[in-house]
């Protein structure tokens, strides 16, 4: 310990004998192994996040529309005639908390097959750093624009989770970044989005996650003109920032350094005889070298002569850029070319045709620069804070492979449809797509909310999984603003005159339970139901509830939300449990010929939903004279308007029940692929594979809106199928994101 001057010593006996907290510079007089800046906040700790939770598969895209296979349009045998791949990464598409995502990426059996590609090579995110921005989301009905709120998971995160102030934000960000960190390849590369408000945090924090020897760039990035209006007496804000570290620390300059002299230069090749001319890069056109590849001899203009050898290599190794009315240029790379500047201004905020209308959506532009800078054709990126899906989109199109995740349910879904268009054109390009898949923690991450510590002794572990259930059941209940009741078997509370039934937290109502309930209330005259439920068993619904009806039994199947277990959500009565959505389809089946398989048909039929978010009545006393809103209250979007006499007056803008429907697909032959999960054997510590006794939703065919086509295709292709009795699943995602499945059994 360094010695003390008499007055310290004195200072820090009588901080002692106060019981008060030594000032801030004795932790740096007290110990030799001290840290001349350190990044420090409260509630500050080294503990991360290590749960492993198994991922779930809920839906698989292969091909992305499948109209009539054939082997004309199969990729070099990566996929079969039934356009599904058979080999290779599949692209995965993530919805859920990325910490719980990272950690189980990080530690889990998935680490082994991100491995097998390489690793990990780069990262982007553009983490929500604007806590009080407006996350809502713009829905088109008809010619209306509907602002759908958030859900109230996102909402919570945002605004609560990372909006108190900068500790909370840099909790947040400090433990996912040290997650990515170590997932990341030891040649990989980040690059962390932000703007004003956190950059000067995230610069500190990235600095003490990888080590300031490991940054390389702060790129400035000039995408929108930004506030030019003349009552903002500030300078104009119109640049982001975007941080960029290799985890490695091998800097580019250390790169450069070997190649020099390639850096320096640019290579053009001129005309059919191989003259080249070779300059410095700040002037290209003058200055420079001539070579004439046909020959030995000294150029005029004291250039050398380039051997006609280096020019074939060139050609054979695909190294020259030869484009029509343009002189044609040699490939130039990063580790051997020309250096961008850190101050992007050639690169327009998102505009035209990829314009998703998504809150903080970035150009593909800006993405294809850093794919392309930091990673190579087959390598694998990742982007935890996905949003619209344009780092993937990029992704597949420059041919790597990809990760993507993100917290809200409406993101995953704008991602789905994005990816689904981009294998269209790729496909319709003759180019080379993958595979991807969609995968969630489900029932794995909401057991972990329950769990019981299994070093306890087998009593204590018993108790404790007692009052989980009890603290479960309690949450529910509240959440849904019910009261307990006693002396029932499958009734925990009741609400406004009708009883309350909460399904298990890790597995779905069955119809078992459902008949089970029935029974009781015929037992106690019980008239009104709500059954409460994570997942309800497919096809369980709407038969059994018209069986109910006609005992008299008036049943409501409602869905649980994971907002149930954010305490703040519950705290601040903003959980809401949706009815249950309902589909109604008609299969047409043809029967074949010679020569020729039998097909299936779906039609859409009908599609049912009951949201509300606001209410007429609301709208009307709050609204002011010559203003508008629109709500939806009881599965109809209405647009209540107010004139300059205060006369109210309601449109409907939900004319057709196809207005609710944003996108629909269809899997011809449900539970023909097992959902297959990987465990860790608690006592060998292998990882093992086993079914989860749910199918994968393999996507055949789907119809959707777009930006430019709202269109809906009601009628499937007709696919054709092996003789036989088989299920066809239907999905449907209406316009808030959400989605339902049925099934239909058919005969073919």
């Amino acid at each position: 310990m360094p010695r003390l001057t008499e007055q310290e010593q004195q200072e820090i006996i009588r901080f002692i004998e106060a019981d008060k907290p030594l000032p801030d510079k004795y932790r740096f007089l007290l110990f030799e192994d001290k840290r001349e800046v350190e990044l420090v906040w409260n509630g500050k700790t080294n503990e991360v996040c290590n749960i492993v939770l198994p991922f779930q598969t809920i839906e698989q895209v292969d091909e992305p529309r499948t109209e009539k296979p054939s082997e004309d349009n199969m990729q070099l045998g990566l996929f079969d005639t039934r356009g599904r791949q058979l080999k290779g990464w599949t692209n995965k598409l993530i919805w859920g908390d990325n910490k719980l995502v990272l950690s189980s990426l990080k530690n889990g059996p998935l680490r082994e097959e991100i491995e097998a590609q390489g690793g990990l090579k780069l990262i982007y995110i553009d983490p929500p750093f604007d806590v009080g921005a407006d996350f809502s989301m713009d829905i088109e009905i008809g010619d209306e624009t509907f602002a759908k709120d958030p859900n109230i998971l996102e909402e919570i995160a945002y605004r609560d989770t990372w909006g108190n102030g900068a500790d909370s934000f840099i909790a947040m960000i400090y433990e996912r970044l040290v997650l990515m960190r170590d997932l990341l390849a030891n040649d990989g590369s980040i690059y962390v989005h932000c703007d004003w408000r956190a950059s000067g945090y995230i610069r500190l924090v990235l600095d003490d996650i990888f080590g300031k020897d490991h940054f390389h760039n702060e790129i400035i990035w000039q995408g929108a003109i930004g506030d030019t209006s003349s009552k903002n007496k500030k300078f104009i804000k119109s640049h982001e920032t975007l941080f960029f570290y290799r985890k490695d620390g091998l800097l580019w300059n250390d790169v450069f350094q070997e190649y020099s002299e390639a850096s320096k230069k640019l290579y053009r090749f001129s005309d059919e005889k191989g003259l080249y001319r070779m300059g410095p890069i700040d002037n290209p056109g003058g200055g420079g070298y001539a070579y004439d590849l046909g020959y030995g001899e000294k150029a005029p203009t004291g250039g050398y002569r380039m051997p006609l050898e280096t020019a074939r290599r060139w050609i054979e190794n695909g190294e020259l850029i030869i484009e029509e009315g343009r002189v044609p240029q040699r490939k130039l790379y990063m580790s051997e070319g020309v250096r961008c500047r850190d101050v992007w201004v050639d690169i327009r905020a998102t505009q035209g045709s990829e314009y998703l209308k998504y809150p903080t959506q970035k150009p593909e532009t800006l993405l294809q620069r850093i794919i392309k800078a930091s990673s190579n054709e087959g390598d694998l990126v990742a982007d935890f804070f996905c949003g619209s899906g344009t780092t993937a989109a990029v992704a597949e199109k420059l041919g790597r492979k990809w990760i993507a995740t993100d917290l809200g349910k409406f993101a995953i879904h704008t991602t789905r449809k994005r990816m689904i268009g981009v294998q269209r054109q790729l496909k319709a390009d003759g180019e080379d797509y993958r595979a991807f898949e969609i995968l969630n923690l489900g029932k794995y991450e909401r057991q972990h909310y329950t769990r019981v510590n299994s070093n306890l002794r087998e009593k204590e572990q018993q108790k404790q999984s007692v009052d989980k259930e009890k603290a479960f059941i309690n949450l529910i209940l509240r959440a849904y603003a019910a009261e307990k009741t006693e002396g029932f078997t499958n009734f925990q509370g009741k609400k406004a005159g009708r009883l309350v039934a909460i399904g298990p937290v890790n597995l779905p109502v069955t119809r078992l339970l459902v008949e089970e309930i029935i029974l009781e209330c015929r037992k106690h005259q019980v008239t009104r139901v709500d059954v409460l439920g994570f997942e309800f068993e497919m096809g369980l619904f709407p038969n059994v509830l018209e069986e109910a009806k006609s005992s008299g039994i008036d049943i409501a199947p409602k869905f649980i939300p994971a907002e149930v277990f954010d305490r703040r959500a519950v705290e601040q009565g903003q959980v809401v449990f949706h009815d249950m959505a309902f589909i109604e389809v008609k299969p047409h089946i043809t029967v074949g010929g010679k020569d020729k398989l039998p097909t299936a048909t779906v039609e859409l039929t009908d599609f049912s939903v009951f949201y509300s978010q606001d209410s007429i009545s609301n709208a009307e006393q709050t609204l002011k004279n010559r203003n508008s809103r629109i709500v939806v209250d009881q599965g109809q979007v209405v647009k209540v308007s107010k004139d300059a006499d205060g006369i109210v007056s309601r449109e409907v803008l939900t004319k057709h029940w196809t207005d609710w429907i944003d996108y629909w697909s269809v899997d011809f032959d449900f539970e023909s692929k097992h959902e297959i999960i990987r465990m860790q054997n608690s006592q060998t510590g292998e990882w093992q594979e086993s079914w989860t006794g749910d199918y994968v939703f393999e996507n055949e065919w789907q119809s959707f809106r777009t930006k430019k086509d709202r269109s809906l295709e009601l009628t499937s292709v007709a696919h054709e199928c092996e003789p036989g009795h088989r299920k066809l699943a239907v999905k449907v995602v209406d316009i808030f994101g959400n989605d339902t499945m049925t099934i239909v059994e058919v005969t073919v």
